[in-house]
């Protein structure tokens, strides 16, 4: 995936959003775990993506 394509799946995902917390709660993790590949962000001293954080 490259980073065009990982901010194109974010803003079609960002546009799906509802304003309902629980209903929205799926969606903002797929955002978040996106935007963490984009930036290149993980917990530190994480081998697998998001295990430090919770997501």
């Amino acid at each position: 995936m490259t980073t065009v394509d990982i901010q194109s799946e974010i803003d079609s995902l960002e546009g799906q959003l509802t304003g309902d917390m629980f209903k929205d709660m799926e969606i903002k993790d797929k955002i978040h775990n996106l935007r963490m590949k984009l930036n290149g962000t993980r917990p530190m001293n994480s081998e697998i993506e998001c295990v430090g954080c919770g997501s």
